[in-house]
């Protein structure tokens, strides 16, 4: 269950990792992270992200805080910023566990399944390196029995979308933030 720090890989089934350096002050990082509208432009893994209110209707307030609820939808698995093949796109739910402004760190947890069931948590933190620029983290760790349905289903995808999302971001904070000519 959450603690307020990140879980172990090893504390789990399996997990999707994956860390990249950013030419790019935090603040900016942080800021485009948290930007779930602009994940359209630029994330090949989840490319949209909505806070819903309990009745699961999009929620006036889009702003991440602690206890919120996150539809993930669609989610594209092998990660692809065009339309993903047969079986390639889901949705899920998550609660929002951690927005901590000060360490630049957030976390969620799935919802709608029990967790003894399955369990997935991840966390995704920037630190700063030399050179102004920003060291973006992302660890989920799969616990449970159904855990191992999905390292066997989706792991491999899974490893390559924490990659393809964390490049995304690079590409996106680098070149300024700017959506895209469609």
């Amino acid at each position: 269950m959450p603690n307020g720090v990140p879980p172990l890989a090893s504390s789990g089934v399996f997990c999707a990792t994956d860390s990249i350096v950013i030419d790019a002050p935090r603040d900016k990082v942080w800021a485009a992270l948290l930007d779930f509208g602009s994940y359209k432009h630029w994330n090949p893994f989840v490319r949209n992200q909505t806070i819903i209110s309990p009745n699961g209707s999009p929620a006036p307030d889009q702003t991440p805080v602690e206890g919120k609820t996150i539809l993930m939808s669609p989610v594209h698995l092998p990660p692809t910023m065009d339309q993903p093949g047969w079986g390639g796109v889901h949705s899920t739910k998550v609660r929002i566990t951690t927005i901590d402004h000060e360490n630049y760190r957030a976390a969620w947890i799935t919802a709608g399944f029990p967790t003894w069931l399955l369990f997935c948590e991840r966390w995704q933190m920037l630190t700063e390196v030399e050179g102004g620029k920003t060291r973006y983290e992302s660890i989920e760790v799969f616990k449970g029995p159904l855990a191992y349905i999905v390292w066997l289903w989706q792991g491999t995808a899974l490893a390559k979308a924490v990659t393809g999302m964390a490049e995304g971001l690079k590409k996106w904070v680098e070149q300024g933030s700017q959506p895209s000519p469609a």
